[in-house]
């Protein structure tokens, strides 16, 4: 199963270098990082999205170049996930106030 991560290019804050430092840190597991030019999260620039076949998605806003390592975690923490779900909110760290969406699958 391929999970994708997309990251917003057409906010002020491009997030396009944010991108490939997380394609690189995930080259091992099986994510796609992709972008796109407009997420629709401008009052929250810039976004991020975690979508898998069958999960859960999520949506990320207010993110910056600081927020790599958490999402690394989460990113590792989504995969584990047999559904995207999570009992308990603290996998996602400090990205829980930067949520903007949890789409159910």
């Amino acid at each position: 199963m391929t999970h994708t991560i997309t990251l917003c290019q057409g906010c002020p804050i491009s997030l396009i270098p944010l991108a490939d430092t997380l394609a690189k840190a995930l080259e091992y597991l099986p994510y796609k990082v992709t972008t796109t030019d407009c997420m629709s999260g401008c009052t929250r620039p810039a976004t991020a999205a975690f979508r898998a076949p069958g999960k859960t998605a999520y949506l990320f806003g207010d993110l910056s170049e600081a927020d790599l390592p958490n999402l690394l975690t989460f990113a590792t923490a989504y995969l584990a996930s047999p559904d995207g779900t999570f009992p308990d909110a603290r996998p996602l760290g400090p990205l829980r106030t930067k949520a903007i969406a949890r789409i159910p699958a």
